[in-house]
């Protein structure tokens, strides 16, 4: 069966074993669904289908979020409670996998699902024990197979268990293609426009429809150190913001990193001349591109002059001729056919 079946399958048991009722919610524990682990090369459309599989499922108890995110929530509430006056004798992992369960959580949609540290890998199989004993479902996608999780990492023999978990509660799929996707939305296309007609507009316009396939997008958020950043739009891995929306706001170096594992593609409108009444937001955009870069994430952006009149500050200058000479090399078509740099969430902290 191919993957979409699959999911359409998840989908169907998760609808038919829904607690009808609010004395069911309260007295019946959800009956387990066979979840769904979706592998494939980058670009192959793994985070599309998962989105639309999210986006028709009918019921408000499901959360869609990636990977490296979920696991440092995990980490910031372990570690706040361990702090706490109850932490100095009972299970952190009991006391974080609570609040997710007392939620009513169903659904547990994971993106990018990749295992690089020993944190992450000792701590898996005690946090998804007790979701998967609590009836919550999860879709993943993932580059790798499971048997290649924490490949070659320190103390491996002791992250087995938890692959032999993973494989109990979903099914193992592959999303084989011939084409990259994510590549095709880019190829031959213009990605930066320049000026502030209508017409630039337009242009950009055209290209986040094209990089999310006629979808309009909608709003969302992304989760850095305990808070909202919010997302103008969303759609299909993609993300649309205002330049005011990143550069104008107080954001640093860690919530760049997070907008750049939360999307493979960002477009930004409105990026200005930046002279020195704009130097506090000339560093954040520095810190942005690099973080964007470094991930490898694709960039669509409409921008008021030419790049090389962009920086306009002395007291951001240096910096900004690499960030300038970043930007002219991601238009290019090397860049653009490059996938996702596998490197960890908080790599660039």
């Amino acid at each position: 069966m191919d993957a979409a079946g699959l999911l359409d399958g998840v989908l169907s048991g998760l609808v038919e074993s829904k607690p009808k009722g609010f004395l069911a919610k309260l007295l019946d524990k959800p009956q387990p669904v066979q979840g769904l682990y979706l592998h494939g090369e980058v670009g192959r459309g793994k985070t599309m289908l998962m989105d639309l599989f999210y986006d028709a499922v009918p019921f408000a108890e499901k959360r869609r979020v990636h990977f490296h995110q979920f696991m440092d929530e995990i980490h910031a509430g372990m570690a706040a409670f361990r702090k706490s006056e109850k932490g100095r004798d009972a299970d952190p992992v009991e006391a974080v996998v609570r609040p997710i369960i007392r939620s009513g959580l169903r659904l547990l949609c994971l993106d990018e699902f990749h295992v690089h540290d020993i944190t992450n890998a000792m701590l898996l199989q005690r946090l998804f024990e007790k979701l998967f004993a609590q009836g919550v479902t999860l879709v993943a996608t993932s580059n790798v197979v499971p048997d290649e999780l924490y490949k070659d990492g320190l103390n491996r023999q002791l992250f087995l268990p938890f692959i032999a978990l993973l494989k109990q509660h979903v099914t193992v799929a592959a999303l084989p293609a011939q084409q990259d996707y994510r590549r095709l939305k880019f190829s031959g296309q213009q990605v930066y426009a320049f000026g502030r007609s209508e017409e630039t507009r337009a242009a950009i316009d055209r290209l986040w429809l094209r990089i999310t396939g006629g979808a309009p997008g909608k709003p969302t958020s992304v989760e850095s150190i305990g808070r909202q950043i919010a997302v103008p739009r969303a759609a299909m891995g993609a993300a649309r913001f205002g330049f005011a929306d990143l550069c104008e706001k107080p954001l640093g170096s860690r919530d760049f990193v997070r907008i750049a594992h939360a999307f493979d593609s960002v477009v930004i409108d409105d990026v200005p001349q930046m002279d020195r009444t704009k130097s506090d937001a000339a560093k954040r955009f520095i810190l942005l591109i690099d973080s964007l870069y470094d991930r490898g994430v694709k960039l669509g952006a409409s921008f008021a002059v030419p790049l090389e009149q962009m920086g306009r500050d002395d007291k951001t200058a240096f910096e900004f001729q690499r960030t300038v000479s970043r930007l002219i090399e991601m238009q290019s078509e090397e860049y653009l056919a490059k996938g996702l740099r596998d490197a960890p969430a908080n790599s660039s902290e």
